[in-house]
């Protein structure tokens, strides 16, 4: 399926596929059409009861013309072609009353008459369009079920294990109910060890989700094919230079305005590549991504009395500050490569990476999502499933639910056997031993 009809379908809804599948969403649809039927029936019954209120008081008004409101109702709030003939009979029944309650000389027979070819075109017109919304509600539940499957082909969550590690995910766009947009992760377990890439590619949107598709694609053959993470950074760069090329050939415009073929020449793409070996050696090449943070062992975690929470002796903490190298598109690669950076993961140490739509999130009052602050209680959770969706949450509270730019995160962790927390431990170093590049 095109990618554009993901963003489509999500656009035209404001939903994203999340609320149309799993057990939870079905209860949450099932309840939620009781009470939409509950309110859709209420409501012109009500509006017939006031009208016919309003008749028999003394007040001077000529109320049975309103009476072929009531369909109308009935179509908007439930959309149901049973609502629309219910609320059109129960209108035209209430004709009877307003004709045996008219006052004398007003010429009531005839308006009466009028009242009731108007409810009765109005019942006829809101069957049908009713009728025509059950049609499209039909077909629109068709293609949030493909689209979330597209979705998930592009960007799925990584299984909870991998190659003696322990991994999760998570996705937040900044479109709202978009399940894929210009950030990128993925996981696989090759020969060579467990190999992530996390990027960022410029832009969003329907060009931004062709290119992370393509993207992803690169890494997911030559993570299995080169034995050196510099050859699957080479095979990246030149799979993300023919995409370039073919989106401006090709014009790289989008409908709606998005850009064109100049704008697609100046696509760039950040991102990082890590190789964890069963031994723990772990292997980084940066292109102008955030470097990962390093996540402390579970066991160096102290309990400062009964009943307060753990807390880790030192927060975590990034594993460089060393210039990274250029996004891919910006400018070519240095040749040779240089060597990736090294360091050793001890048993239940881990790594938590992120785009930079974290860190530059902000809230009302303009204020950055302390990302630092977070990541010294999500990062105790020996649980990587937990870390980056407490991660997630606190992004949430902090932006309320306003993003401004995509964000990834990915959080891993060597697994080992779980061993008890320590009561009473010293301040040591958490970082680990590093290994010389």
């Amino acid at each position: 399926m095109p990618s554009s009809t993901i963003v489509l379908v999500v656009a035209w809804t404001g939903r994203g596929p999340d609320h149309l599948v799993g057990p939870e969403g079905a209860v949450r649809m099932i309840q939620g059409k009781k009470r939409r039927r509950a309110v859709g029936l209420a409501v012109p019954a009500l509006w017939v009861l006031a009208l016919l209120a309003w008749e028999r008081s003394a007040l001077p008004a000529h109320v049975p013309p309103l009476l072929a409101v009531t369909p109308a109702l009935a179509c908007a709030v439930t959309g149901r072609r049973t609502g629309v003939v219910v609320a059109g009979a129960c209108a035209l029944l209430a004709l009877v009353p307003m004709g045996v309650g008219a006052r004398e000389g007003e010429g009531m027979g005839a308006r009466l008459l009028v009242s009731g070819l108007a409810t009765l075109g109005t019942l006829a017109a809101g069957y049908r369009i009713a009728a025509r919304r059950r049609l499209l509600q039909r077909d629109l539940g068709r293609a949030l079920e493909v689209a979330a499957a597209a979705q998930d082909a592009v960007l799925h969550a990584p299984p909870p294990r991998l190659g003696g590690v322990a991994l999760a995910a998570r996705y937040l766009s900044a479109a709202r109910g978009a399940a894929v947009g210009g950030d990128l992760y993925d996981a696989v377990d090759t020969p060579y060890g467990v190999r992530l890439v996390i990027g960022d590619v410029r832009g969003h949107g329907l060009r931004a989700i062709r290119t992370v598709c393509a993207v992803l694609g690169t890494f997911r053959e030559a993570a299995y094919d080169e034995k050196e993470l510099g050859g699957v950074l080479g095979r990246m760069e030149r799979g993300f230079a023919r995409r370039r090329v073919h989106g401006t050939r090709h014009g790289g415009g989008e409908a709606g305005g998005e850009g064109g073929g100049e704008e697609e020449g100046e696509e760039f793409l950040t991102l990082l590549l890590v190789e964890i070996r069963p031994d723990g050696v772990v292997s980084l090449l940066n292109c102008g991504h955030p470097w990962p943070y390093r996540l402390p062992a579970t066991d160096t975690v102290c309990r400062y009395g009964q009943g307060r929470p753990a807390v880790p002796m030192a927060a975590p903490l990034q594993i460089s500050d060393a210039e990274p190298l250029p996004p891919l598109g910006l400018f070519p690669l240095p040749v040779p490569l240089p060597e990736p950076r090294r360091l050793r993961l001890g048993a239940g140490e881990g790594l938590f990476l992120c785009t930079d739509g974290a860190a530059d999130a902000r809230d009302a009052r303009r204020a950055f999502f302390p990302l630092d602050r977070v990541l010294r209680e999500a990062g105790a959770r020996a649980d990587p499933e937990r870390t980056v969706e407490d991660v997630r949450k606190a992004l949430l509270r902090h932006t309320g639910g306003r993003l401004g730019d995509d964000v990834a995160l990915l959080a891993v962790r060597r697994e080992r056997r779980p061993q008890p927390l320590s009561s009473d431990c010293g301040h040591g170093d958490v970082r680990g031993a590093g290994v010389p590049g």
